[in-house]
This record gives C-alpha cells, sequence and structure tokens, in this order.
C-alpha cells in the first residue's frame, strides 16, 4: 500500500464518518426523546480533536486519532447484532470507521518511515 493511497483512505474514512454521523442523527434518524442537536455533537465532537493533524498528513495524529475511531467500532458492532432498525446505519458507519482505521495504521507507518521517525527497540 502506498502512503498517498493510505492517506486518501484515512481522508475518505474520516470525513465521510463526520459527515455519516451528521446525517445519521439529524436527519435519517433522530431520536425521538432528546434535543435534536445532542446526539448530533457527541457523536461530531471527538471527531474534530484529530482532524487538524490528519488533514495536514502528521504521522503521529494518525497514530492517536485510532483511539477516537474505536467508539464508532464499537457502536457500529452493537447495533449491527441488536437493532435491525437501524442495522443499514450502523453497516455503513462500520465502513467508513474501517476505511479510517486502516488509512491511519498504514499512513503513520509508511509517513514515520519516509519521514525517519520509528520507535526504537528496547536493547538488552
Amino acid at each position: 500500500m502506498s502512503t498517498r493511497f493510505a492517506r486518501l483512505l484515512t481522508l475518505a474514512g474520516f470525513f465521510g464518518l463526520l459527515a455519516w454521523v451528521l446525517l445519521w442523527h439529524l436527519w435519517l434518524s433522530p431520536h425521538p426523546d432528546l434535543a435534536p442537536w445532542l446526539l448530533p455533537v457527541i457523536w461530531t465532537v471527538p471527531l474534530l480533536f484529530p482532524l487538524k493533524g490528519i488533514v495536514q498528513g502528521n504521522p503521529y495524529t494518525h497514530a492517536w486519532g485510532n483511539f477516537v475511531l474505536m467508539p464508532y467500532f464499537l457502536h457500529a458492532l452493537t447495533l449491527i447484532t441488536t437493532d435491525e432498525g437501524e442495522r443499514w446505519l450502523a453497516v455503513v458507519e462500520l465502513v467508513l470507521t474501517t476505511l479510517a482505521f486502516v488509512g491511519t495504521i498504514y499512513y503513520a507507518r509508511l509517513r514515520g518511515r519516509e519521514l525517519g521517525l520509528s520507535i526504537r527497540k528496547k536493547e538488552g
């Protein structure tokens, strides 16, 4: 996999997930018992933390950005197995999260190598 392809996967996954979360919680399936803005804010804000570094192509941000993706991954898997009504929404969330996850892993690794960054092995 090339660094460029990994970057494209990351950007497609992150921006796709950001747009999907807003679309899902504002229009496709808003929660009937909560303020209409609450869930979109709760699900969007975590994705904003790594966004600057992702856009700038910072390999370090790509590496820790995976931690931000994990709740979306778990949310999608949970809904796929428990909620028939929102299963297709969760499948899209899972696909976008997986794209971003794979993209960030490979981009951090490949770009880090290009820049000479690495985690040194402990001697002894």
